[in-house]
């Protein structure tokens, strides 16, 4: 294997990993109440919006123009709408239903059960739009190689930094669902496992000519089913727990977070490479 292969795949499993330290922020701490998870899910919610249409969207658009923009974003939300559709509903682990009806009784049980429910789908759903997501992102991290390893290093510093709250994202709602804090841990870091993977697609199954207007409209794709899993999953978890006027506060807050992560990863970019 081409040793800047080796090293871009280094880079990217530096980057894509950085979400297991966000899901250990998660797990050393005990799982959050109601409250607090609709509060951490409105901070989540303004991660990903931020991503999708601060960075993803308006991406595409400036590159393909505004209509073929519009047109992948949609095209994505429809297509994460019509996956989302034939995902199962999950259930939780029987320990975590034992404990909820030692706590509550039946009727507790029951209620409690349905919400976790409702939050394990939603981690299951993020986990799969920020692998998405962070594709792109080791393709990033290899193009950023070719350039030469200062350029590759702080790329994926960068793009570690960048991916701690996604991994909080992922993780949070996994552990608040199946009290298991392996599984919560399990889903973030395999959410990370995409970077690299991205490395290889776009080193062994791509051209170096590889149309950069697809690659375009695929981001502003990604960029729709990020906002749909927000608007459709995240945002409704935070208003239920948390009420209206926290939520969102919480949301904001995520959506500042993250712009000031995109602008410290946007200035690690040469400025002839964008994604």
């Amino acid at each position: 294997m081409d040793t800047q292969v080796l090293l871009a795949l280094a880079l990217s499993l530096l980057g894509g990993l950085s979400t297991s330290v966000g899901a250990l922020f998660v797990i050393m701490n005990q799982a959050p109440n109601l409250k607090m998870l609709g509060l951490l899910q409105g901070f989540a919610a303004g991660l990903m919006l931020s991503i999708s249409f601060l960075d993803l969207a308006h991406n595409a658009m400036n590159s393909i123009g505004f209509l073929k923009g519009n047109l992948w974003f949609f095209g994505g939300v429809i297509f994460f709408a019509i996956v989302a559709s034939f995902i199962p509903e999950p259930t939780v682990t029987p320990s975590s239903d034992v404990k909820s009806k030692k706590k509550n009784g039946d009727k507790g049980d029951k209620d409690i059960v349905k919400k976790r429910r409702q939050v394990l789908f939603s981690g299951i759903i993020t986990a799969i739009g920020i692998s998405l997501h962070n594709f792109p992102e080791g393709m990033a991290v290899f193009l950023g190689s070719m350039k030469g390893l200062r350029v590759g290093i702080n790329l994926a510093l960068a793009i570690a930094l960048h991916n701690i709250p996604e991994g909080v994202a992922v993780a949070l709602p996994v552990y608040f669902a199946t009290q298991s804090k392996w599984q919560a841990f399990k889903l973030a870091t395999l959410s990370g496992f995409a970077e690299p993977l991205g490395v290889i697609i776009v080193a062994y199954l791509f051209p170096s000519s590889l149309n950069p207007e697809i690659l375009e409209g695929l981001l502003g794709s990604v960029g729709g089913v990020m906002a749909f899993l927000t608007l459709h999953e995240m945002l409704p978890l935070a208003f239920d727990y948390a009420g209206q006027k926290q939520a969102v506060k919480a949301v904001f807050f995520g959506m500042a977070f993250m712009s000031a992560s995109l602008y410290f990863l946007e200035i690690s970019l040469p400025e002839d490479m964008s994604f």
